[in-house]
């Protein structure tokens, strides 16, 4: 079994820099070379995604704190951002910050996390408020857009209100030329639990509702499940797409499902975590390239 810690001697400067330096943090944001494009050489995105463990989803598979461990995620994180192909990572400030300390977002396109409220398996999970980056920091960072979780049940009332907020947040970040990245979900409660539908009318009607969101969708991307019959799903929009793991039991099939989603013309890429972070052989780097061989 490889070991993808960062070494002790890195986490503990990590923590000596937020209580002697904190100031360092912004300081690297500084000093950090931008990604070029929001696409790599390639004309399509991989990015890591890696924003699940704020809010309370450290679950791998059975491993219920598999994400808790910070070393072994930054190492994790590491591994995949220094693989060919790779063109940035998505996740919240805490996660974003030790990166920054660790010199790994060079070149990097940097999507920040912007709601993280609905935690995972609460009775608020849809009442999903804004508690990470706001579009004002993300521009001072010289991060390139936020993403946001928008999950439409139509059976809670909480829903209008994760509307409109989604909404705020693409109308700041467009103001500030910055992608806004939505992830909608048609979503209902099952015995006390949120399920997100994944048949393509759903996915469907998710992407016309999430598209018209904020006034203007200039800067609006959006990222999606490979879903069953994806060609009919992406003909419902012309905003760009990029197309998210989720929890991978079969690799070849999600493999496969990805492969056939690239194809279609608003498709840019992958915004993947767990199954590439955590994937069933432990092979960080293999199951990576495998992924940017898609692209």
């Amino acid at each position: 079994m490889p070991d993808h810690r960062i070494p002790d001697a890195q986490l503990r400067e990590i923590t000596r820099s937020r209580v002697y330096e904190p100031e360092a943090v912004v300081e690297a944001a500084a000093r950090r070379t931008r990604a070029k494009s929001p696409t790599g050489s390639s004309g399509k995105s991989m990015i890591i995604a890696a924003d699940h463990p704020a809010r309370g989803a450290n679950a791998v598979g059975s491993e219920v704190n598999a994400m808790a461990d910070r070393a072994e995620l930054l190492g994790r994180i590491r591994v995949a951002l220094r693989r060919p192909g790779v063109t940035g990572i998505l996740g919240t400030a805490d996660l974003l910050d030790d990166l920054l300390l660790l010199g790994e977002l060079e070149g990097m396109v940097v999507i920040g996390s912007m709601n993280r409220a609905g935690l995972a398996g609460s009775v608020f999970e849809i009442d999903d408020r804004f508690t990470g980056y706001d579009a004002a920091t993300l521009e001072a960072m010289g991060f390139d857009g936020g993403k946001m979780l928008t999950r439409i049940a139509l059976d809670d009332s909480s829903t209008p209100a994760v509307l409109e907020a989604s909404a705020r947040a693409v109308n700041e970040l467009a103001g500030r030329e910055l992608v806004a990245m939505i992830e909608p979900f048609l979503s209902h409660w099952t015995q006390g639990t949120l399920r997100n539908d994944l048949s393509p009318d759903a996915v469907i009607r998710s992407v016309t509702i999430a598209s018209g969101l904020g006034s203007s969708s200039a800067h609006t991307w959006l990222k999606l499940p490979a879903v069953a019959d994806i060609e009919r799903v992406m003909a419902a929009t012309t905003l760009p797409a990029l197309l998210l793991g989720g929890e991978v039991t079969d690799r070849d099939a999600a493999l496969a499902s990805w492969a056939r989603a690239l194809a279609c013309p608003n498709v840019y890429g992958l915004i993947v975590g767990r199954s590439l972070l955590y994937p069933h052989d432990d092979d960080v780097a293999s199951a990576v390239d495998e992924a940017v061989s898609l692209l």
